[in-house]
């Protein structure tokens, strides 16, 4: 086979570097606003697990996991199942994905917590390890999965690649292996063999398919396939990212050359890109996030909005072909998955209720005259100026019916840099979430046991309350 080579390759064998990095974590070295940021991001992931109990794409699938995997003593988040650790790991995945309610790195565009949780919180219940040594492992997995997203500048969505779908294996195989105390040859024989399993086709987006749901928790699974094949003396690739048809030479292809894998390398340790992830406030796509403020704020002005005539969005140019086109699907989503990547009716929501919740997810709202009338006068463009992905922007005009435009500009959105969600509004939409399913007591434990968590906590009995069984 003819091949030419277009990756720039990195000073240092990145599998190596990446082993050597989260082998020599210890909870004792982790930052304390490390350990903090992860502690919240967890607090976010756990409740929406949680409230996906009550959405009906999650019984189907907690069978099928049921069905395909086997009984054993891992803990599924919210339910008595019992699981083998693999199985857990993708079932809690599912959960945490759900909703798409979870937390993103701007500038990889992955979604980290659920990249490194389920598989953190599986193997270190299997192993008996602390909290402290969940904590440790879960930053490795997630310097790895940001770091490696950030690398390809957006591109594997460009190539039609969830980029969670498919980091996540790596991220997952890294925990698995720093959890079960995998020689750095093994972790790296760990990570090559994820290579071969990693994957996450973003086809979902033509019917609102739940296939997404399940990609990070597959990585999980995959992950901890890998960790455990490669302890038992597996033998796999040892560049899975740099080498000829590794990672990023096949599934960036013509672009691969745009790869910077050096960054993957810089800081590593010292720099915790982790710190830039941002909690969502709004349960939809974070392209559609600006957009949403945007339409919001304009709320207030524009009285009735059956007086609109118009309204354009300005998004960032890359995220167009995920959340704005084809124009006329967008404009009449078929279910709440495809409603949450319709810039135009999500615009429409806000316009119309002055909010956008899980409710406006619902079937009654998917079926809104209202909403669906003013969804098909959105025209959306090409946002001018943008900091594009570190901060997801946006902007949206409206025209009334005597001819006066307004238009909201959101430069940086709610979640991301110096608006980054505080504690109390985590707090509030952890209570929010986990509510839809637990009683107010039961919300109170979970919430105490995750932010009371010390270094030596048992991670089994931190799991026994959060099976809130």
């Amino acid at each position: 086979m003819e091949h030419t080579a277009r990756l720039r390759p990195p000073s240092a064998n990145i599998a190596r570097a990446l082993a050597q990095f989260a082998l020599g974590l210890a909870p004792s070295t982790l930052p304390d606003d490390v350990w903090r940021k992860s502690t919240h991001q967890i607090l976010d992931a756990i409740g929406l697990a949680l409230a996906s109990r009550r959405f009906p794409f999650a019984a189907p699938a907690l069978a099928g996991i049921r069905a395909a995997g086997a009984p054993g003593d891992a803990t599924t988040i919210g339910g008595g199942e019992r699981l083998q650790p693999r199985d857990a790991a993708l079932a809690n995945g599912y959960l945490i994905h759900g909703l798409d309610f979870d937390d993103t790195h701007p500038g990889s565009i992955v979604h980290p917590t659920v990249a490194c949780l389920p598989a953190a919180l599986a193997m270190a219940e299997a192993t008996g390890a602390t909290w402290g040594e969940l904590i440790a492992a879960y930053a490795a997995g997630m310097e790895t999965a940001i770091r490696l997203g950030r690398a390809v500048k957006g591109g594997f969505h460009h190539a039609g690649f969830h980029a969670t779908g498919l980091v996540s294996h790596f991220s997952a195989a890294v925990i698995a292996g720093k959890l079960l105390g995998l020689s750095e040859d093994e972790m790296v024989s760990a990570q090559g063999i994820a290579a071969s399993t990693s994957a996450g086709v973003q086809v979902f987006l033509e019917n609102g398919a739940w296939t997404k749901r399940m990609h990070p928790g597959w990585g999980a699974l995959s992950g901890i396939t890998a960790a455990k094949l490669a302890q038992a003396g597996f033998h796999g690739p040892d560049r899975p990212y740099e080498g000829k048809f590794g990672l990023f030479d096949t599934h960036m292809q013509e672009r691969a050359g745009e790869v910077d894998t050096e960054s993957v390398l810089q800081g590593l340790g010292e720099e915790w890109t982790l710190m830039d992830t941002a909690i969502k406030p709004f349960p939809v796509c974070h392209f559609i996030h600006g957009c949403v403020e945007a339409a919001l704020t304009l709320r207030a002005d524009i009285g009735d909005p059956r007086s609109i005539e118009a309204i354009v969005c300005e998004l960032p140019a890359p995220t167009l072909p995920i959340v704005a086109e084809p124009a006329a699907a967008k404009q009449v989503p078929r279910s709440d998955y495809e409603a949450k990547f319709s810039v135009q009716y999500v615009v429409a929501a806000c316009l119309v209720r002055g909010r956008f919740t899980l409710a406006e997810l619902d079937d009654d709202s998917l079926a809104d005259a209202e909403i669906l009338a003013l969804a098909a006068k959105v025209q959306c463009v090409a946002e001018a100026d943008t900091a594009f992905p570190k901060y997801f922007s946006g902007a949206v005009s409206v025209r009334g019916a005597g001819g006066t435009t307004l238009r909201r500009s959101v430069p940086v959105n709610l979640g991301s840099g110096e608006r980054a969600l505080n504690l109390e509004a985590i707090v509030a939409k952890f209570r929010a979430n986990a509510g839809l399913t637990l009683s107010r007591t039961e919300v109170d434990a979970v919430l105490e046991t995750l932010l009371s968590a010390s270094s030596d906590t048992p991670v089994r009995g931190v799991a026994r309350v959060l099976a809130c069984a």
